[in-house]
């Protein structure tokens, strides 16, 4: 199985973040179904090791919270545009929560994830130099805002590759109270 764990988006605020996906010619953009905020990319992992994840998964503990979007930006490899993002205002809850995540995996025996967190949606996957589309995309979103949502939960996800791109599951969620 090839699993992440992450934050599930409400329905309006997908809604809200596809109206944002216009104006650049070759990007992928993500359809609305897809849109989440992830906490941890795990891979894949035989079954056995997924009962694993499960487990230290179920094992978090912690406080919902409000979690708000703002603002776009982009990330950069080499020189090209690899994709478009929503970002994510500083969330200390968050973050000590994707902290919790990461301490359950290793314990479950995965290697530590050696990107730091960076949270975001993904909007778009490109493959091409930055322009004056992405800049002017950038231009005209960066003052994105949404209303705060409330996080009350947090899922694993399965994720399988297919020709029109990958289709999310969301296999387990765990309950923040």
């Amino acid at each position: 199985m090839r699993l992440f764990v992450a934050l599930d988006l409400p329905w309006p605020l997908r809604d809200r973040l596809a109206g944002l996906a216009t104006g650049i010619m070759g990007a992928r953009w993500m359809p609305r179904e897809n849109l989440h905020l992830t906490l941890r990319f795990i891979g894949e992992v035989p079954n056995w090791r997924a009962e694993e994840i499960d487990l230290a998964l179920h094992a978090i503990r912690g406080r919902g919270f409000p979690l708000t979007l703002a603002g776009v930006g982009l990330f950069e490899k080499g020189g090209r545009v690899t994709a478009l993002w929503a970002g994510v205002e500083r969330s200390p809850p968050l973050d000590h929560l994707q902290a919790k995540i990461e301490n359950a995996l290793q314990r479950a025996g995965l290697e530590p994830e050696r990107r730091r967190f960076t949270p975001h949606v993904t909007l778009a996957r490109l493959d091409q130099p930055a322009n004056e589309k992405i800049t002017g995309f950038v231009q005209r979103n960066n003052l994105f805002r949404a209303e705060p949502f409330a996080v009350e939960r947090f899922t694993l996800f399965s994720s399988q590759l297919g020709k029109e791109g990958s289709v999310y599951t969301a296999e387990t969620e765990y309950s923040l109270t």
